[in-house]
């Protein structure tokens, strides 16, 4: 039987088209995908498709339009093999993130996927990414998906998406996975990593739609005053803080940031500690200036992206019952999202 694949647009670069008399560029529409990419036809893919009635930039993505991707997902779970969502790049790793916690249990491919160039240029990568994304999507073995996680597919590799960042706003090649292997490669064939492949489980999805965005990112630099650290820390409502740090986890010394950090964790703040560099991990205690914050309670992200931080933040505030317990599962891997 022929798999079926869902196309799920919700915006971005890829998706746009260049109005004849205007010259703007402008959202096409998906009800005549095949027409503006005719290699579709080629496909042994039952192919639907999808769009949001109001297309978004991924600069003005929020936490309810990933509510929307979780609700779409499961209204058509059982009747599809598996999802391609097209979205901008810029914050596709936030979404990626986002879903994969939020998808609890997913056995099927949820595949991200976008372009630098608009899809109606002649230089464009989109149409490679997507008919890649699709085809890997759709693509089993003994009758079972073979990917089973949510990815973000970005020319010629697919990563799992709560590991990606992106780090390069001109170049096709526009994301990185320092910390964890690629998912596949696609050249003449495309080889998968079967190593690095999420395993597949018999437990059912499980979806997750409530959010809590009261959160905070306070990335470091020499010459921080204490009026930025104390207002990052004490904005009204916060319930936790995400700590971008030097190297691997160290930070400031000086006793007034070390106080500010001490208050706002008795205060009930949850402070995660995050590198600032692409790749690497935080092992707070292996250096003088990163002793002090294991002391106080300061929680290691060790090898997280911020966009996993965020994400996975604003999803254990919603569901976990205490600050104990959302303190306990920052430090347990539980899709795939950091190296233990």
């Amino acid at each position: 039987m022929k798999s079926k694949v869902l196309l799920i647009y919700t915006g971005g670069t890829i998706g746009m088209m260049q109005d004849a008399s205007s010259g703007q560029l402008k959202p096409f529409d998906f009800k005549h995908l095949t027409n503006q990419i005719p290699e579709l036809n080629k496909f042994d893919i039952d192919l639907s498709a999808v769009s949001f009635e109001k297309p978004i930039d991924s600069s003005d993505m929020q936490p309810v339009i990933w509510m929307e991707l979780v609700k779409t997902i499961e209204q058509n779970y059982n009747k599809v093999d598996g999802f391609v969502i097209l979205h901008g790049s810029d914050t596709m790793s936030f979404t990626a993130s986002a879903l994969s916690f939020m998808l609890e249990n997913v056995n099927k491919p949820v595949i991200l996927t976008g372009s630098q160039l608009p899809i109606g240029t002649i230089r464009t990568d989109g149409k490679e990414n997507l008919i890649t994304a699709i085809e890997i999507a759709g693509a089993k073995e003994k009758g079972k998906s073979i990917i089973s996680e949510v990815c973000i597919y970005f020319e010629y590799k697919l990563y799992r998406g709560n590991r990606t960042h992106k780090y390069n706003a001109e170049h096709f090649n526009a994301f990185q996975s320092a910390n964890y292997p690629i998912l596949a490669e696609a050249g003449v064939y495309i080889k998968y990593n079967y190593s690095a492949l999420k395993k597949a489980t018999l437990k059912k999805l499980k979806t997750h739609i409530n959010l809590n965005p009261n959160i905070a990112i306070l990335k470091l630099f020499p010459g921080i005053t204490p009026d930025v650290v104390n207002a990052i820390l004490g904005i009204e409502n916060g319930k936790a803080v995400i700590l971008e740090t030097f190297g691997s986890g160290n930070a400031s010394t000086q006793k007034w940031f070390v106080d500010a950090i001490k208050k706002a964790i008795d205060s009930g703040i949850i402070i995660l500690n995050v590198t600032q560099c692409n790749a690497g991990a935080v092992v707070q205690g292996k250096y003088a200036t990163s002793s002090e914050l294991k002391k106080f309670g300061v929680i290691s992200g060790n090898d997280m992206t911020t966009e996993a931080a965020v994400t996975k933040l604003m999803f254990l505030l919603a569901v976990s019952k205490s600050k104990k317990e959302t303190e306990k599962l920052l430090q347990t891997d539980l899709r795939g999202e950091m190296s233990l």
